[in-house]
């Protein structure tokens, strides 16, 4: 993971990808659409192959053929000028079609998500009387006064265990709820799946550091965070592995190999160390995955 501002994009299209898992191949998804230069991005453009279609999750309920979604993480601001520049997204993507009105404006929505409610944008709606209904639990769609179909998902009321990835992109995590998405992940078979989840889980333990902190000492735990990181830590291993070959070619393949191993051991003790994890687990880890003495495996601590 990399130190700083929480990356929560890619976590975002993962769990929007999980959430609509029924419908994979119903639904097109194109992740940060760009409009005509940059910074003018539509975060996530989902579009619907057959209109007569019928989307399984409720987000999906209210989509037609062009669905335009903007994330705004717990760090945005979501306010009623933001609002307008979204509805200005869609305005601007419906204009960029190939040919006149090759984007009818009756088939184009906007979904807004974010994980808590914005209560002033709720209220200038309101007292502006744009109409509000909520046919589902978290989501609420404001059909008048806009130029598209407009719905407003706010991730942190909608039932848990139908959405449980797209709550999980929250500082507020609790243990229990990283603990489900781990088992979630385990009990996963398609290669494709994991890795969407393992995007959402880098995301959720990125932005909630302290439950690592609690897991110290819980192997269930730390065998299933290990088992999350493997495959990243073998493409890491891989790559460390073949430019130090390179390099030992001129000086001796053994040497280059053995080179290429304490790079790929001291880059797991790395990687697991942004995790959190302790000396004695990592040990145990190097151990276990590079055949090392008790002893030899200290000396990479």
């Amino acid at each position: 993971m990399e130190k700083g501002k929480i990356q929560w994009h890619p976590g975002f299209v993962a769990a929007m990808n999980l959430e609509f898992m029924e419908n994979r191949d119903d639904l097109e998804f194109e992740s940060e659409h760009n409009l005509n230069r940059k910074p003018l991005e539509i975060d996530l453009l989902v579009i619907k192959k057959e209109s007569d279609v019928q989307i399984a999750n409720e987000i999906g309920a209210f989509f037609r053929g062009h669905n335009i979604i903007e994330y705004k993480s717990p760090e945005d601001h979501l306010d009623i000028d933001v609002f307008y520049k979204i509805g200005a997204y869609a305005s601007l993507y419906k204009s960029y079609g190939r040919i006149l009105d090759e984007r009818k404006a009756d088939d184009i929505t906007v979904t807004i998500i974010r994980y808590g409610k914005p209560e002033e944008l709720f209220k200038y709606l309101k007292e502006h009387n744009y109409n509000i209904t909520s046919p589902y639990k978290g989501i609420y769609y404001i059909e008048e006064k806009v130029l598209f179909p407009t719905q407003i998902v706010v991730a942190k009321e909608l039932e848990k265990k139908s959405h449980t990835w797209l709550r999980s992109l929250s500082r507020n995590l609790e243990i229990e709820e990283i603990r489900k998405l781990l088992e979630q992940r385990k009990q996963m078979t398609e290669v494709y799946e994991k890795e969407l989840a393992e995007s959402v889980l880098e995301v959720a333990l990125e932005a909630n550091k302290w439950i690592l902190e609690e897991w110290k000492g819980d192997e269930g735990m730390f065998e299933s965070l290990l088992e999350m990181m493997e495959p990243q830590l073998q493409l890491r291993e891989e790559r460390i592995r073949r430019e130090s070959m390179e390099k030992g070619m001129e000086k001796g393949m053994e040497k280059g190999m053995e080179k290429g191993m304490e790079k790929g051991i001291r880059g797991m003790v790395g990687a697991l160390r942004e995790f959190g994890i302790g000396d004695a687990q990592i040990k145990t880890a190097i151990i276990k995955n590079y055949g090392l003495s008790e002893a030899d495996a200290r000396k990479y601590l």
